[in-house]
């Protein structure tokens, strides 16, 4: 086993084709390496399927003109794919592979591919031996529309061996830039994600990322957008881990706050699991039929898995208006496994009705506690 082969030069060396190709070559593989092994592939800048609406002279139909803005993708063998102008997406190459289909409101993939072409300029002869043969290649593209289905075939390639060149066409990495509709002969839409696979965009491959300036930031967007999260890092004096949303001026609005001493600070409500031996509690006053609520925080899965115990108690209440000479008596005060209040009273009058007994719902005053059960997390 050999590594990689750095070109090495010598006065008085006389230097053949092959010499400088090499020089080129270690280069590229330099490149490559450090494209495919530090990163992730896919789409880096721009490439996006934009629509413009047109209407069909013939039918006066109304239909999409699509074109792949200009951008910049890496492909998983390490080589980079650069649109300098955007390109109009061709609707007879659509139709050359998916026209015979039947009609069907599926969107179709659309990727994006290396190329190796001749450069359009005509070749120089060479002052010496008087060859016509081309000293450039250019590193074009190709746009290719797949069939439906194929955004999950290209979705999950064979990386490249460790060593491996960039690779050269006919090996060819689909890049998905997004799908498009089609209808009767046009383009009717476009669109980012389809059957659960999005377009894939470029990553980085790292255990540490460091900050010069002292604040590391992280955010949904190459830009500052209101109402977008971020996630600030800060040092300095005042470390602090902050999550908020952009205002319009492109200041942060902390939602969030862990300060160096520990302390948490939010703008919303807390809502989570608690430690083993947490408690919360919650009262208030409940008629017949009512279901009790919980303690902030506590859902009625955890307790019905086991993950938190409630327990309940519950006092009935004297109704408020009652004659000098009624006799109140409570019968039932309970709560069934759903936390349904079931309270009934007996009221007997032995002055305005007497031999009569009177039984109706009443009301109680409730208190549920909840507590993290000793098997949750440990324990």
């Amino acid at each position: 086993m050999t590594g990689p082969m750095r070109p090495a030069f010598h006065e008085g060396q006389v230097l053949a084709a092959a010499d400088l190709s090499a020089t080129v070559e270690y280069a590229r593989g330099v490149s490559a390496r450090h494209a495919r092994h530090l990163h992730d592939w896919g789409v880096a800048e721009g490439l996006a399927l934009v629509t413009e609406p047109r209407t069909d002279p013939l039918t006066n139909a109304r239909y999409v003109e699509v074109s792949v803005s200009a951008g910049f993708a890496v492909d998983g063998t390490g080589r980079e794919i650069v649109l300098t102008d955007p390109v109009v997406l061709r609707e007879s190459d659509f139709e050359e592979i998916n026209g015979a289909d039947q009609k069907t409101s599926e969107p179709y993939p659309v990727f994006l591919a290396t190329a190796d072409r001749e450069p359009a300029a005509s070749p120089q002869p060479d002052s010496c031996a008087g060859s016509t043969a081309r000293t450039r290649v250019e590193e074009s593209y190709q746009i290719i529309f797949g069939r439906l289905g194929d955004e999950r075939v290209y979705a999950d390639p064979q990386p490249p061996a460790i060593g491996a060149a960039p690779a050269d066409p006919p090996v060819l990495w689909h890049i998905l830039l997004g799908y498009v509709r089609w209808t009767d002969g046009h383009f009717t839409g476009a669109e980012t994600t389809a059957r659960g696979v999005p377009v894939r965009y470029s990553g980085v491959r790292a255990d540490t990322v460091s900050a010069q300036s002292g604040s590391l930031t992280l955010r949904t967007a190459p830009a500052t957008q209101e109402g977008k999260p971020a996630i600030v890092l800060s040092g300095g004096d005042k470390p602090s881990l902050v999550f908020g949303l952009y205002r319009g001026g492109g200041a942060l609005d902390p939602l969030m706050t862990v300060e160096a001493n520990g302390n948490l600070r939010i703008t919303g409500s807390f809502n989570g699991l608690l430690p083993v031996g947490s408690t919360l509690v919650t009262s208030g006053t409940a008629t017949d039929g009512m279901l009790l609520p919980l303690p902030s925080g506590i859902t009625a899965e955890q307790v019905a898995d086991g993950r938190v115990v409630a327990h309940v108690h519950l006092t009935p209440r004297t109704p408020p208006v009652l004659a000098e000479s009624t006799l109140y008596s409570p019968v039932e005060a309970t709560v069934d496994e759903n936390l349904r209040v079931r309270c009934r009273a007996r009221l007997y009058d032995p002055v305005a009705a007497p031999g009569q007994v009177v039984e109706r719902p009443g009301a109680v005053d409730f208190l549920v506690v909840a507590t993290v059960a000793a098997t949750n997390g440990g324990g």
